[in-house]
């Protein structure tokens, strides 16, 4: 069967569609996480988790799968409250017992307890397993906001005490820049182009908007893909592994589905064999890929130096 590319944006990676999990009607479990129910930090299972797909379309959702057996759970979930606290509501935590929500660790794919996802506009973001330090954390969480800026998911949810006696608190979502907005809303109609001129225009305004270079970068790369299947590519690719053009589409691919060093890796490995042409165009293929994924994650990182070390 061909499958099609989905219209999401390459940085939203999960391998389910959690949108199933709406429609699940099971009876909620009673509250048992190690973290308080407010507005910004708060339990979910497989019952309660249609609302925090929806929450996650206005603000990015941090999610805690745990154990009340897992030593290591309590101390990441502890970890996770106080560093999501500290991000005034630009970002929520859901903590949910994996004994108790067992399609939750079905739609996650969770091979261990504890394991932390996000999900951003009703996609997941997996994001590590087990406990991590501090500053670990916050740089998945500066990546998190970024991502979700890119996706127009930048709102915030305000604290109150009513909201810690367990009252739900609307989000107050932050609007857009208008030329971002007036992107975001291109792409939500599959309008790439358009929200690549709008992106353009918001960089010939202001030439230190990163979030445009990101989101030109990220509107190209959906263009490139819109009208495409897996099956296509990916065949084309195979019959053809010298052919640029379809390995430059295979690289888009890749990256699209959450698979970073596989596409930096076939640029990189094709490029010396390419001729002067040929080389310019993966370098400007890959610098705009790594607008994609983001400058300073490590990745990039690695296949930046790699990129310059095969230049010079």
């Amino acid at each position: 069967m061909t499958n099609p590319i989905s219209p999401n944006g390459p940085g939203l990676r999960g391998a389910v569609d959690l949108s199933a999990l709406v429609q699940r009607q099971q009876e909620p479990a009673g509250p048992a996480g190690p973290a308080s129910g407010d507005a910004i930090v708060f339990e979910t299972d497989d019952a309660a988790f249609g609302s925090t797909l929806e929450l996650s379309r206005t603000v990015p959702v941090v999610v805690a799968l745990w154990a009340s057996w897992s030593e290591q759970s309590r101390t990441l979930v502890e970890s996770l409250e106080r560093l999501v606290r500290a991000r005034d509501g630009r970002i929520v935590l859901a903590t949910a017992d994996a004994d108790r929500s067992p399609q939750l660790v079905q739609a996650f794919q969770a091979q261990a307890i504890p394991t932390v996802v996000a999900v951003i506009a009703g996609q997941p973001v997996p994001l590590f397993a087990g406990v991590q330090p501090d500053d670990v954390i916050d740089q998945v969480f500066d990546q998190l906001l970024e991502l979700g800026a890119q996706h127009g998911v930048a709102g915030r949810v305000e604290s109150s005490d009513a909201a810690a006696e367990g009252e739900a608190q609307e989000p107050v979502e932050e609007p857009l820049p208008p030329l971002h907005q007036e992107a975001y809303d291109a792409i939500e109609r599959g309008d790439f182009e358009a929200a690549a001129s709008a992106y353009r225009t918001a960089m010939a305004q202001d030439p230190r908007d990163t979030l445009a270079v990101a989101g030109l970068a990220q509107a190209n790369l959906l263009g490139r893909l819109a009208g495409k299947t897996l099956d296509s590519i990916r065949n084309t690719a195979a019959a053809a592994p010298r052919d640029l053009d379809a390995q430059l589409d295979v690289a888009d691919l890749d990256l699209s589905g959450g698979h970073v060093d596989d596409a930096f890796d076939r640029l990189l490995t094709l490029f010396p064999t390419l001729d002067a042409d040929g080389k310019n165009r993966v370098r400007e293929r890959l610098i705009e890929l790594f607008e994609v994924v983001g400058t300073e994650e490590p990745r990039v990182i690695a296949a930046r130096r790699r990129l310059t070390n095969l230049l010079y």
